[in-house]
């Protein structure tokens, strides 16, 4: 397990059931480690895996299992579990939270009504971009994109959705339809990208696809980093190729301190705090301290992830 602050939470949940041991990857092999708890996305690989021959369980804190091997887990009878289906509203409404101070520049307007430069207010300084009535392209109509379709309602915007597979059992209750992944880019004036991170989208929204948006158009990315490529966003933020892009995630997490991104003044970025509010964080640690019981005790874990074709 990785610290962090709710990590008293998760080992007083547990005292008295298990031990616990710091994360580290041991130079030889562990018999009495039954179970990983991972929290902060720690890599779980082959590596690691080898060195747990009694391993029962994998809990993970949060619903992406990108850094954990699931065909190296599937394939020693380990278990995987993870916290879906509890943090999807908390996340969409990050993603509009983003959308909004993107858009209507608050973050820049912030730092101006600090500074000593505010000092008379013009009517034709900084303005933002219209939200209500504008064209919204969801990348991943799952449970994060669909809890970000109903707030759009609200907004009275037109959503249109890429997906794997055509969702038309929600399209008409959620108002969206179905669009072709370049006329979703082309066509949008906001994007947000709401998939899992895997083979297919790593690197989805690279210089190509950046290159098919309006230069108008607003990217939100509240999926994983790697689903963008950071280099390509630097470049078309800084020439201008689209207006802006507000980020919860980056590829490095966090971004190297010098990092030209972090220099630019339309982009709006976030620590990762996309499921980080009270209520959500406490229950994804309750769950996943039931997926880890389950485990212990050679039960199914409440929400199993398996890989991909499994």
């Amino acid at each position: 397990m990785a610290d962090g602050p709710l990590a008293p939470i998760i080992l007083e949940s547990l005292a008295g059931e298990v031990e616990w041991l710091p994360w580290t990857t041991p130079a030889t092999p562990q018999p009495d480690v039954v179970a990983l708890y991972t929290y902060g996305h720690p890599h779980v690989g082959p590596a690691l895996l080898d060195q747990f021959p009694n391993l029962k369980v994998i809990s993970n804190y949060g619903v992406g299992v990108d850094h954990i091997d699931l065909h190296a887990a599937a394939d020693r009878s380990i278990p995987v579990g993870n916290t879906p289906g509890i943090l999807d509203g908390a996340t969409a409404d990050m993603g509009f939270t983003l959308l909004l101070a993107t858009a209507r520049r608050l973050v820049e307007g912030d730092r101006y009504a600090r500074s000593p430069d505010f000092t008379v207010y013009d009517p034709g300084y900084m303005l933002g971009t219209e939200i209500h009535s504008s064209k919204l392209g969801i990348i991943g109509l799952g449970r994060i994109g669909a809890q970000v379709a109903k707030r759009a309602r609200g907004f009275d915007m037109q959503v249109v959705y890429h997906n794997r597979r055509p969702r038309p059992d929600l399209e008409a209750t959620l108002g969206v339809s179905y669009a072709a992944l370049d006329e979703l880019l082309a066509t949008c004036d906001f994007v947000m990208l709401c998939c899992p991170l895997s083979e297919e989208t790593r690197g989805l929204i690279d210089a190509r696809a950046l290159g098919l948006m309006k230069p108008t158009a607003i990217l939100i990315n509240i999926a994983r980093g790697p689903v963008v490529d950071t280099q390509a966003l630097t470049d078309a933020l800084t020439k201008r190729q689209i207006a802006a892009a507000g980020l919860d995630v980056t590829d490095p997490e966090p971004l190297p301190r010098n990092h030209a991104l972090l220099k630019l003044d339309n982009v709006v970025i976030a620590p990762h705090l996309g499921s980080a509010t009270v209520a959500t964080r406490r229950r994804m640690a309750e769950l996943s301290i039931e997926n880890l019981r389950a485990g212990l005790r050679g039960q199914p874990l409440l929400h199993p992830v398996r890989p991909a074709g499994a």
